[in-house]
């Protein structure tokens, strides 16, 4: 999600000779590794916030009421409010924030220095947020140190999913991109691990737990010293030689003058955008801009992460005992990993909006089931569910998780980055992370105070609001499906709804280019030159083999 994603350009369904090899799976899965980050931080936090040690030192008013230290008058309202703190949803949301603004900076990063390096970066920006968390004295302590750890899930965010995007072959990007949420969801499964594990360990069990942010953080780093910089971002920087080697290696062949030469084209076009992110709100990107702001939006206000990060808190809530409520986030977190493999194999297959339209489905009838069984059966049973109903709403959260899990949880980072034209993408993709981290500070920030304002309505209003974002997905979203991503922009083009927009209509693929005349001139020799961000006037692009080169006129 930084910079320009030149993996292809031309006709959709052109095909390069390019073998599936075991190198480029092994870049996509360092790639992906950095979902780590992101799904481990997601996982520990909701883990660590219901333990009782952790709440007798930092929010003694949650632990009070947690343990039964007030006088209750209405026993169903103090088990939806007792953890209703705003400054324990600040520690858990603090985060985001600094993710947010990271994740702006992270495409300039990218696009002067390369992917490799922002990698390496975010790697060790969360090895030391996880030891300042493990150490924690005080509310401030934990507050520095999530911001700390936001600012590596906000590089990584950015650029991870870009770089698998930019290596894959065109015709697997959709499930190699997505192994990135497959490993947000393998972090939740491992945080869900330690925090049962932890759960038995007096006095020190949330330190252990916070500390181990650390183990994603090593992997992330070390993956990035031994992952290549990415072609693309190679040629945008001038070293035409060098990603020349690097995609001969990834695709298995020499036969890769024709991709290398697309990515060139796509490369220079997107060099030549002098203003990116001012681009980005032209008319013309507009689609593309409302689409990802309804996206990141939609994608948290499915009451994903409210469950995610709370889920041990809800099940408390719910009456479960501390270490079951701990176990029954284990079982989410496995449903979680299996359904995103579901995502993987059939995304190219049966294409985004099928996956998209049911999976609202599915989520929706489980969050009104779960809806509906809290107001009848926690009002009867005073606000502590015995066995059968808390089975019960396991289940329905389990089949909401696995809804979302193949649906709007990994086409929420495929879709809008594969939208992109070309010259904007390296802001759009920044623009991407940063409301996805808006919009999860927002629901990390209120979801506890909602479900004391509004007890069971809560999954209720969740449920409306999936409904809304599948009659928007059903009519507002082309399908990418087969499509090359250089080619996208035609898609909208044909769009009953977003064609009439007159710029939409009229544009090209360098739709944002400024008015010049640029010529690539035939360079036989191979002379890599100054190309790029740092480079000189001339966008000259070495060795591709064009003789007079394309001419963008505007």
């Amino acid at each position: 999600m930084a910079g320009a994603v030149a993996i292809s350009s031309g006709k959709p369904g052109k095909r390069y000779n390019a073998k599936v090899t075991g190198y480029v799976w092994f870049l996509c899965l360092i790639g992906g590794s950095g979902g780590l980050l992101l799904g481990y931080d997601n996982g520990v936090i909701g883990g660590v916030t219901s333990m009782r040690d952790f709440q007798s030192k930092f929010f003694r008013d949650v632990y009070v009421a947690e343990t039964g230290g007030y006088v209750v008058t209405n026993p169903v309202k103090a088990a939806y409010c007792k953890y209703n703190n705003q400054v324990l949803q600040l520690v858990v949301s603090s985060l985001y924030i600094s993710a947010l603004f990271s994740g702006l900076v992270a495409s300039k990063f990218a696009r002067l220095y390369g992917r490799k390096p922002v990698n390496i970066v975010a790697g060790a920006f969360f090895i030391i947020g996880a030891a300042i968390l493990a150490g924690a004295v005080d509310v401030a302590m934990l507050v520095v140190g999530r911001v700390l750890l936001g600012v590596g899930v906000g590089f990584c965010s950015l650029v991870m999913p870009m770089y698998n995007a930019e290596v894959a072959p065109p015709h697997l990007r959709g499930g190699m991109n997505i192994l990135f949420q497959w490993f947000v969801t393998f972090g939740i499964l491992c945080a869900g691990l330690i925090n049962y594990g932890c759960s038995f360990i007096n006095g020190w069990g949330w330190r252990l737990a916070l500390g181990l942010s650390a183990v994603p953080g090593f992997i992330v780093f070390l993956g990035g010293l031994v992952m290549p910089e990415s072609p693309t971002s190679l040629i945008e920087r001038g070293h035409y030689e060098k990603a020349r080697r690097v995609l001969t290696r990834i695709r298995g062949t020499s036969d890769i003058e024709e991709e290398l030469e697309d990515m060139a084209e796509a490369a220079r076009v997107s060099n030549l955008a002098p203003h990116p992110m001012r681009n980005l709100f032209k008319s013309q990107y507009r689609p593309q801009l409302v689409i990802s702001l309804m996206f990141m939006m939609f994608q948290q206000f499915t009451g994903i992460n409210a469950i995610i990060f709370y889920a041990p808190v809800l099940f408390n809530s719910i009456g479960s005992g501390h270490t079951a409520a701990l176990l029954n986030t284990v079982i989410i977190g496995a449903v979680n990993v299996l359904a995103t493999v579901v995502a993987i194999v059939v995304v190219d297959r049966l294409g985004r909006k099928f996956l998209l339209i049911a999976g609202v489905i599915q989520m929706v009838i489980a969050e009104i089931v779960v809806g509906v069984t809290l107001k009848y059966e926690f009002v009867k049973y005073q606000g502590s569910l015995p066995s059968p109903p808390s089975i019960g709403i396991l289940v329905c959260i389990c089949v909401f998780i696995a809804g979302f899990a193949w649906s709007w949880g990994p086409i929420g980072w495929l879709y809008p980055t594969e939208i992109q034209p070309l010259e904007v993408r390296a802001a759009a993709c920044s623009f991407n992370v940063a409301m996805n981290m808006l919009f999860t500070f927002v629901i990390g920030q209120c979801f506890v105070t909602m479900l004391c304002t509004m007890e069971w309505g809560v999954f209720l209003f969740f449920a409306g609001m999936c409904v809304l974002m599948g009659l928007w997905a059903a009519l507002l979203l082309p399908e990418t499906k087969g499509v090359e991503i250089e080619a996208v922009f035609r898609l909208f083009q044909n769009h009953w709804f977003w064609s009439k927009i007159p710029a939409v209509k009229n544009m090209s693929h360098v739709a944002s280019l400024p008015h010049t005349s640029v010529e690539v001139p035939y360079n036989p020799k191979g002379v890599e030159v100054p190309y790029g961000p740092k480079g000189g006037e001339s966008p000259n692009i070495a060795g591709t083999g064009v003789a007079h080169g394309p001419t963008v006129t505007r």
